[in-house]
């Protein structure tokens, strides 16, 4: 149903969910299948397709084709004494298992859908989070090795991720060595390599995120992050930068970080603001001068400030979230004295 989706979407060039719904519904009759997976099946088309017609857009892509089975429902879902129901056929439900730590997880959560592979079952849910009452904001410098964070009482803190660089360089001179002619072959052990690789990245990166939400949850900060869209450019083959450098700050993990932050963050109830990056490294964080660099220390001739680069860096994200989101305490508004009026002197005729 899938594949027939996106077939009926890039014949008749449909761009939204209510567009591929009108075409594809009706020719999905010949599947005795309840009505919800075709629902389930348009909508997953429509992202596919959308993100096909963007990368598109930057060049030659082939066209998207599903082989992997799976089965994925967001309606008709049931818990019932600690099994799973999936609407199948009248009154004959799917019937999946649970064990307890599952059913003590969704307790108190909202199932939004399931993907049932050949192996796996995978189980979205979401809950009601009120936001927090910030007293301060905390900001976050990323680096290719390390991420230095400053909060609104001057609290400074560093994390040392060399590691991933040694990681990703590792695998990466370990790739460079492969002399095996055959593509598929290739592909499937560059795929093998690329998952050790994930994971472990993926393990030092949550660690890290995990602490930084629950520092931010007990002192009810808010995150404050620099918007890094579009940072991929200025590393483009033909910008006079070398091969190796340009693989070390493209293999930089830096939107990895930012998804586990963003959504740790959304389930805790913290708000999560992105600034601008621009002039956050080179202005000095008292005064606004431009600095001068010596060995990643930064020294400002107005003020006479000397401090490590990416703690100014934070310290200017910090300040760029504090003007949109203000968490300071309301102050008594000021009122204007009125002034005294003048008796206007008589005058007698």
């Amino acid at each position: 149903m899938l594949n027939d989706c996106i077939r009926i979407g890039l014949e008749t060039n449909a761009t939204s969910l209510k567009t591929l719904s009108l075409k594809a519904y009706k020719q999905l009759k010949g599947y005795e299948v309840p009505s919800c997976y075709k629902l389930c099946a348009i909508s997953r088309a429509t992202g596919i397709l959308r993100n096909y017609r963007r990368a598109k857009r930057k060049g030659k892509v082939k066209e998207p084709y599903a082989k992997r089975l799976q089965l994925i429902s967001c309606y008709g879902l049931k818990i019932k004494d600690g099994v799973l129901l999936l609407p199948f056929k009248s009154k004959q439900p799917i019937q999946i298992p649970l064990n307890q730590h599952t059913q003590q997880i969704l307790s108190n959560m909202t199932v939004r859908s399931v993907t049932l592979t050949a192996d796996h079952l995978s189980i979205a849910y979401a809950k009601e989070v009120a936001e927090i009452q910030l007293k301060g904001l905390i900001g976050i410098d990323r680096n290719l090795d390390n991420l230095t964070l400053a909060n609104s009482s001057g609290r400074v803190e560093r994390f040392n991720l060399a590691n991933i660089t040694e990681i990703k360089s590792k695998y990466r001179a370990v790739k460079a060595r492969f002399t095996r002619n055959d593509v598929r072959v290739r592909k499937r052990i560059f795929g093998k390599y690329g998952v050790k690789e994930r994971n472990k990245v993926q393990h030092i990166l949550h660690n890290v995120s995990k602490h930084i939400i629950e520092d931010a949850k007990v002192n009810q900060l808010g995150i404050v992050r620099e918007n890094l869209k579009g940072i991929r450019k200025l590393y483009r083959r033909g910008n006079g930068q070398g091969r190796f450098y340009r693989g070390r700050m493209n293999s930089w993990s830096l939107h990895e970080l930012q998804q586990q932050i963003e959504y740790k963050a959304k389930w805790e109830g913290l708000p999560v603001i992105y600034v601008k990056p621009h002039g956050t490294t080179s202005k000095c964080s008292i005064c606004g001068h431009r600095l001068s660099e010596e060995n990643r220390t930064m020294k400002c001739q107005n003020c006479g400030l000397t401090i490590d680069r990416d703690v100014n860096a934070a310290r200017n994200i910090l300040a760029l979230g504090l003007r949109f989101r203000p968490v300071a305490q309301p102050l008594e508004a000021m009122v204007a004295e009125l002034q005294p009026e003048r008796n206007p002197q008589s005058r007698w005729l």
